[in-house]
């Protein structure tokens, strides 16, 4: 199969139209897109070790969650990691796609990954996009979903499985005593936006990476607000592109990676 091909199939399931209009998903690299495929690495972002370990593992392809190119690049001289991803990338013949928002906004993309996790039935989106065709049915896509758990439970127990789900050290939370939970929204990545629309829709909990000191404010009386991080709520991206590239090619070596890209520490 040919690294083209593998990427043919992840545009099916989240097709570029669906991506947000300052994103920048798609192929980033493609040197060796028409290339017969040895193998996909998997991660969330595109640093130099990821690029070592896809050479040191066979894989001629890298698949992202987060673009390595996000921002306009006005020179490549190796004074950065992204100039130094690049040509590490095009010497290797590596090619590197990333899948980001599109990825977000499809039918059992990264907030159904995360649903799924925490065991929710009945999803529906917070809020619908478009709707696009995938293995000849239409399906809608949205930001962000809300479902229920399988039975309530009470804040405290309801915090620590998110914990545990999310295999976190620390969460943020605000002042709502909201007695037992049931109905959770969720956004993976920055959702602070769907807040509002979570509010509307009669969400005990709002699940999401990133929300901001200021946005916090207000909403005690009205549902728990829960920040997890951005890292931690996209980890099973990872899993979920592991499905969707084995479902359509089941004989290719998908590695998924073993380093920890994640930016920030907790100490």
């Amino acid at each position: 199969m040919k690294v083209k091909d593998i990427l043919g199939a992840l545009e099916e399931f989240a097709p570029l139209a669906l991506q947000d209009g300052y994103d920048n998903a798609g192929l980033q690299i493609g040197l060796a897109e028409d290339a017969e495929a040895t193998g996909a690495l998997l991660c969330l972002d595109v640093t130099e070790d990821v690029v070592d370990e896809a050479v040191q593992r066979g894989c001629n392809l890298i698949v992202s969650h987060h673009p390595l190119l996000f921002r306009p690049v006005k020179s490549i001289t190796g004074d950065d990691y992204i100039g130094r991803v690049i040509m590490k990338a095009i010497q290797q013949k590596v090619a590197i796609y990333a899948a980001h928002t599109n990825l977000d906004s499809a039918y059992e993309g990264v907030n159904f990954k995360m649903a799924e996790k925490l065991g929710l039935q009945h999803i529906e989106w917070l809020s619908t996009k478009t709707s696009y065709d995938y293995e000849g049915m239409t399906r809608t896509a949205g930001e962000g979903i809300i479902g229920t758990l399988p039975t309530p439970m009470i804040q405290k127990d309801f915090m620590g499985h998110v914990k545990e789900v999310f295999r976190l050290k620390s969460l943020r939370v605000n002042n709502a005593a909201k007695g037992t939970i049931s109905r959770v929204a969720l956004c993976g990545g920055s959702g602070a936006f769907l807040i509002q629309k979570a509010v509307e829709q009669g969400a005990d909990a709002f699940i999401t990476g990133e929300i901001g000191y200021h946005r916090f404010f207000g909403y005690d009386d009205q549902l728990l607000l829960m920040e997890i991080g951005h890292y931690e709520s996209e980890q099973y991206t990872i899993e979920l592109l592991h499905q969707v590239i084995s479902r359509k090619a089941p004989g290719l070596q998908v590695c998924r990676t073993k380093l920890q890209t994640n930016p920030i520490n907790y100490l």
